[in-house]
């Protein structure tokens, strides 16, 4: 089997590459290092290599956030080697990696536990001609990112304060977002909502649980929305949501719309944005498949 660590050098606000390639030496195991150069290279990277495989077994390793592993699943998909020759693991460098999280008891940072780990097979979300193997998100989320993009470089509300100033911005500004939800081809809600998701993996955010329910290889998408909701009870309600207890508080059932599907469609007669593992789409409508059990993901084993 031929090993990849494909590098986002930009992830987690530092370079991180160095210190990669010391523990990918240490291996003592013939490995390649690929530093991506921009977006969507990662994505060209992979699907280059899967082409040129020749039916040899590949292992792909994202190093870097859920942008970078949402990259290099998109390049194993977009070749059609996914569920075959070609696997997936994740050794985070970002400020997130909320995916990895659906394996609270793994630690995807021990670089040889993570090399000599084991394949499982995972669902994955098919949206146009994106895939998506966590979290498609649509209304507050989205825009807190949307935010987040637009004045990361700013001095004292960027950098650091970028994910605060997108909440207090979206809180102000970015509660009412109205579209439309189909799900599995019936109209299922519309009209001004706080956000709507898509989901195979439980989080978001860096950590707030969007969908709790979630199981990654079950074959459903978990389908929610929130209604739009005042200043007092959106407060009231984000403690909740980051802890994955809107679900099942009886204080929310007016509000929060759950169903368990395998398709879900957003439109809205206007542009508007969401955000696939972390990264911004634009557009007036997507729709998000589930392919179940579509790629092997590398969990990582305990090396004595």
């Amino acid at each position: 089997m031929k090993h990849y660590f494909v590098v986002n050098p930009q992830a987690g606000g530092r370079d991180s590459s160095g210190h990669i390639a010391e523990q990918v030496s240490a291996l003592g195991a013939p490995a390649e290092m690929y530093i991506t150069k921009g977006p969507r290279d990662a994505t060209r990277f992979v699907a280059a290599r899967c082409a040129e495989a020749g039916g040899e077994p590949l292992r792909f390793y994202a190093c870097g956030g859920d942008g970078t592993l949402n990259e290099v699943v998109s390049g194993v998909m977009e070749s059609g080697t996914s569920g075959t020759l070609a696997e997936v693991g994740c050794f985070p460098c970002g400020s997130g990696n909320d995916y990895i999280k659906n394996w609270p008891d793994v630690d995807f940072g021990n670089l040889p536990a993570l090399f000599a780990g084991t394949a499982v097979p995972v669902d994955v979300l098919h949206i146009g001609d994106r895939y998506c193997i966590n979290v498609m998100n649509f209304g507050f989320e989205a825009e807190v990112c949307r935010t987040m993009a637009h004045v990361r470089r700013w001095p004292l509300v960027g950098g650091r304060m970028a994910y605060v100033t997108g909440i207090v911005h979206c809180l102000l500004h970015k509660r009412h977002n109205p579209c439309r939800l189909t799900v599995d081809g019936e109209a299922w809600h519309s009209g001004d909502m706080l956000l709507a998701s898509a989901a195979c993996g439980r989080f978001v955010g860096g950590g707030y649980q969007c969908a709790p329910r979630a199981v990654v290889d079950d074959g459903w998408l978990e389908a929610q929305c929130i209604d739009a909701l005042s200043v007092p009870r959106f407060l009231k309600a984000i403690g909740y949501y980051q802890r994955g207890e809107h679900l099942d508080r009886v204080d929310m059932h007016d509000v929060v719309h759950y169903r368990r599907a395998h398709s879900m469609v957003v439109e809205s007669d206007r542009e508007f944005c969401v955000v696939v593992d972390g990264e911004l789409l634009f557009g007036r409508r997507f729709e998000a498949v589930v392919l179940p059990k579509m790629l092997n993901f590398v969990i990582p084993n305990p090396v004595k």
